[in-house]
């Protein structure tokens, strides 16, 4: 079987999910994205409804990929912003806490998180590794009692609002990648400090740099208790660009409706601007675009829920999401004409935070790399 259709159950969350996201979220946006600020308080709401963590709130029944991916679409419609902090706190931060983390650990992080009770952030890009994961230079030294940590992370996701770390270091170097291991760090740990940073896209998303200088953890810290964490690490980022390009999805939707309806009203030499051709066209190519990706992105978390190898199909969505919501952003903001650039209207915003998943996630680069070593060149 090679394709599916949304269970009943399927379409009710959609609806769901879709209200609770203009109810409760929508109203909020404006107002986080002026001030560069997360409304900690909406992840408390989320989590009270079964919104946050939503693939890992049970451990004995977890949510499939396909109603997640719903979810990550109706959030990004709304607002990529609380997304992008969404995705870091529910998904990179918890997933290897949910596979391999201790019963310790789980009840310490993993349990607050999914209540919302605790923030978390996955802290791996650092300044000279970025795509080039294993060149990560932050290091944990075994000492008596723990580990001592060294070394700095930057663009994470959720850093500056965050009760905790899941960071990648290096336990040891002569074992190649394979001496990369996954550590909780608390925020008020010693040696730790975190700067805010500032960004053009995903703006009430809370980004910063992550500072180690001698930050000891205790050894109850180190994920799974054990060192040697690279497989789950590339785990987690293949299950990433699933998520992001549901995301990327969700942008060129809300896109795409709003053109619609300014096409609908705006009138130019007597008549709606949709029915001058070179409206309808672009339009056209949006809905095209949106409707290839939203069956490349389902059918790929369906094939995932089987228990298929999806690395090629999910560099594919990623890949192709991203660039289409690009694409439909870019395409929105010119139908808007001068509205288009003005604040008041979200398609410079939808446009703007698109930019960031064509990097973001894997850069397109890195995801035909990807696939061209996935079909055997």
């Amino acid at each position: 079987m090679l394709c599916f259709e949304f269970s009943e159950e399927q379409r009710i969350f959609r609806e769901t999910a879709r209200k609770f996201c203009e109810k409760e979220l929508a109203p909020l946006v404006e107002e986080a994205e002026e001030k560069e600020t997360f409304p900690r308080q909406i992840f408390k709401k989320m989590a009270d409804l079964g919104y946050l963590c939503i693939r890992y709130a049970d451990e004995h029944e977890q949510v499939d990929r396909v109603t997640e991916c719903i979810f990550r679409e109706e959030l990004a419609r709304v607002c990529q912003g609380f997304a992008t902090s969404w995705s870091a706190h529910s998904h990179l931060s918890v997933y290897p806490l949910f596979k391999i983390g201790t019963p310790d650990q789980k009840e310490r992080y993993l349990q607050p998180a999914i209540r919302g009770e605790k923030i978390a952030s996955f802290a791996l890009t650092e300044p000279d590794a970025g795509s080039d994961v294993r060149s990560i230079r932050t290091s944990a030294k075994k000492v008596d009692g723990g580990y001592v940590l060294n070394g700095s992370k930057t663009f994470i996701t959720n850093a500056p609002i965050a009760d905790f770390f899941t960071t990648a270091a290096y336990t040891d170097r002569s074992k190649s990648y394979k001496g990369i291991s996954l550590f909780v760090v608390e925020k008020n740990a010693p040696g730790v400090k975190v700067v805010k940073m500032k960004k053009e896209g995903i703006r009430s998303s809370e980004t910063g740099e992550i500072f180690f200088e001698d930050c000891l953890v205790p050894d109850r810290c180190l994920i799974g208790g054990r060192e040697g964490a690279y497989p789950l690490l590339m785990e987690a980022l293949v299950e990433g660009r699933i998520g992001v390009s549901a995301f990327c999805l969700g942008m060129a939707t809300a896109a795409y409706e709003a053109s619609v309806e300014y096409a609908k009203q705006r009138v130019q030499f007597g008549k709606p601007i949709g029915k001058f051709q070179q409206i309808g066209a672009m339009i056209a190519d949006m809905a095209a675009g949106i409707e290839a990706a939203r069956w490349l992105i389902y059918r790929t978390a369906w094939l995932a829920d089987q228990g298929k190898d999806v690395r090629k199909e999910a560099s594919m969505a990623k890949l192709f999401s991203s660039e289409m919501a690009v694409d439909v952003t870019g395409k929105a903001i010119q139908i808007h004409g001068g509205s288009g650039i003005m604040r008041e209207v979200p398609v410079g915003r939808y446009h703007r935070d698109a930019l960031v998943y064509v990097i973001g996630e894997g850069t397109s680069q890195i995801q035909r790399n990807i696939l061209a070593r996935e079909l055997g060149l």
